[in-house]
Formats: C-alpha cells, sequence, structure tokens
C-alpha cells in the first residue's frame, strides 16, 4: 500500500493543517488566556502572509487537504483578508476557527474565497456569564454575527466549553437554540493548558453531558466522519445537532489526522505534544523544510502527545498553539 508522505509510524495519515495567524485575542476567555498581561508576539516574529502561503503551500505538496485558519483571533491579523485570498487558490477546503465578533466585516471575503465553514467559540447563552467568562461584553454582537452567518447560508459549528461549576447548566440551552436553527453545537471538555488553572474535578465529562441532556430531550446518535473529533447526535426534529469533544475521558487519537502550526511558526504534531518544530527559521534562511515536517510528525506520539499526567502539564497556553 501506497502511504502518502504525512504518515506518522502509527499509519495515520494526516491531511490536515491548522495554521495560528496570531496570539492575541479580543476575548480573555479564562480556559485560553486568562492573564491580562500576556505578551502578544511581535509581528516580525509572526509568519508574514507570504510565508504563511508558501508554507501551507509545502504541506499541500505533501497531501493536506484542509486547512483551518486559528488563533487568537485570526481576524484581528490587519492582513487576514491578505492571507485568506492567497490560500483560496490552493486545492484544499479552507475554513477558519473565530470567536464571530469581526465576522460581519469579512462576509464578502469568506463567500469571494470558498470559505463556507467557520467555528465560532462561544460558552454561554448568557450576557452576564460571557462577561464572567471573557472579561469583554461583545455577547450581542457574536449571537448577531451567527444569524448574519446562518442567513448566507456558511455551516456554523459553535464550541463550547464545559467547565463544571462554571457554565455546564448552559448545555441545556444550547441544545434548545438547536430546535430552530440549523448549527452544530460541539461541547469541548476543558482541557489542560499552561495558565488555565485546569483541575480534573473541573471537568465535565461526556458521561456528565449525555446524562443531563437525556433528562430533558430524546436524541439519536449520528454517523460520524472518518477523523471526526466529535460524537455526533440530534434531537428529533431538532433542525441543528450537537456533539461532544471528548478528549480527556474517551480520547480519539487512533485516526488523528490533524497537524499544527503556530503563529510563530512552530509545528506541533498534536495539541498536547511537548515538542515543537521551527519551520519558520528555517524557512528564513532558505533550507527545505520537508525533511522537519516529516521528522516532526515522525515524533508523533500514539496518543496525547505521550501525555497522561496533566495535573503536571507544561505546555504552551492555549492561545500561544492555535485554537
Amino acid at each position: 500500500m501506497n502511504l502518502q508522505p504525512l504518515t506518522d509510524t502509527f499509519g495515520r495519515q494526516h491531511d490536515y493543517l491548522r495554521i495560528s495567524l496570531t496570539d492575541a485575542c479580543n476575548l480573555r476567555c479564562v480556559y485560553c488566556m486568562p492573564n491580562e498581561t500576556i505578551q502578544v508576539t511581535p509581528s516580525a516574529k509572526l509568519m508574514q502572509a507570504e510565508e504563511i502561503q508558501e508554507i501551507a503551500r509545502i504541506f499541500v505538496s505533501l497531501g493536506v487537504k484542509k486547512i483551518r485558519l486559528t488563533g487568537g483571533e485570526p481576524l484581528l491579523r490587519k492582513d487576514a483578508k491578505n492571507i485568506i485570498e492567497r490560500l483560496s487558490p490552493l486545492p484544499v477546503e479552507l475554513a477558519i476557527s473565530t470567536n464571530a465578533v469581526l465576522a460581519d466585516q469579512y462576509i464578502e471575503t469568506f463567500l469571494a474565497n470558498g470559505i463556507r465553514s467557520l467555528n465560532v467559540s462561544l460558552d454561554t447563552l448568557n450576557a452576564e456569564e460571557f462577561l464572567s467568562i471573557t472579561k469583554r461584553g461583545d455577547f450581542q454582537k457574536i449571537i448577531s454575527n451567527i444569524q448574519l452567518l446562518l442567513s448566507h447560508n456558511f455551516k456554523v459549528k459553535v464550541n463550547m466549553v464545559v467547565m463544571k461549576g462554571i457554565n455546564e447548566h448552559a448545555i441545556l440551552d444550547f441544545i434548545e437554540w438547536t430546535r430552530n436553527y440549523p448549527l452544530d453545537i460541539r461541547f469541548i471538555e476543558f482541557m489542560p493548558f499552561s495558565g488555565n488553572a485546569w483541575q480534573r474535578d473541573k471537568v465535565f465529562s461526556y458521561a456528565d453531558m449525555l446524562e443531563l441532556i437525556e433528562k430533558k430531550y430524546t436524541f439519536v446518535k449520528l454517523e460520524d466522519a472518518a477523523n471526526d473529533t466529535a460524537k455526533k447526535y440530534k434531537v428529533s426534529n431538532h433542525a441543528g445537532t450537537f456533539a461532544f469533544i471528548t478528549t480527556i475521558t474517551e480520547p480519539f487519537c487512533g485516526s488523528c489526522n490533524r497537524m499544527r502550526l503556530t503563529a510563530d511558526g512552530k509545528m506541533k504534531n498534536c495539541l498536547f505534544s511537548a515538542g515543537e518544530t521551527d519551520l519558520l527559521s528555517a524557512f528564513r534562511k532558505g533550507q527545505d523544510i520537508t525533511p522537519l515536517i516529516l521528522s516532526c510528525l515522525h515524533d508523533k506520539k500514539q496518543e496525547r502527545g505521550g501525555r497522561f499526567d496533566f495535573e503536571n502539564i507544561e505546555n504552551r497556553s492555549m492561545i500561544r498553539i492555535g485554537g
């Protein structure tokens, strides 16, 4: 069997690249960027638009079929439109993850460049709770922009990080939201990153979530796509769906096809990997980065970056990895 170059030592073929454009954000979500004084990476140390384009082209030549732009908040980049326009000619599915605060300013850019799928981060449907979680007051703008995206027939996935004692009660509000709107709600188990005060007893598990939902709703299990990270469900007669990303209690590493590129040009072969490979420095020196990419992927662990002691994890903060 001929495997594509981006195959790791466990036989997993990798065709999905997540590219972070910035570690700046206009929200301050407690599980992602809790420190108000975090230093944003200087622009000169970030991948520039043409560098993103050329590095992405190399990944595509190796077999990447999907690219998702992430952050921080990717739409904060002043050259976000330029980056999107540079990537859109590549033969890939192009998508973006955003908090949607600025989404209305980019509708035409999305439409013109083939972006039809957006992941939107939103952890409550209550404005006061939103302010508590994010330290910002953009709740109504996000809701309005989600409605705007739906009106333009974008596929919108809403990502909710569930934290016990903080917002687990909002799960049912999100399920109710799917009654009349074709949203895909994804409930994400709280994951550990540097500085986010993760504790195992703050994890509201997949089993806990199912138990809560089934007290009020009757739902069916949907078929999950290949390489999908989410376990999908649907309430009968609801327009939308919901799913669970169960990194902590039921990891899905066996079919992983993802690689990450941080805003400063470091490749991470796993969200939890301790190591990273500096592609940008080598690229700026004119070196062939293909061997670096393949070596980084060769070092990928079988599960969760080889991390099993989450209480003492050392990693970048989520904002510096890219969602």
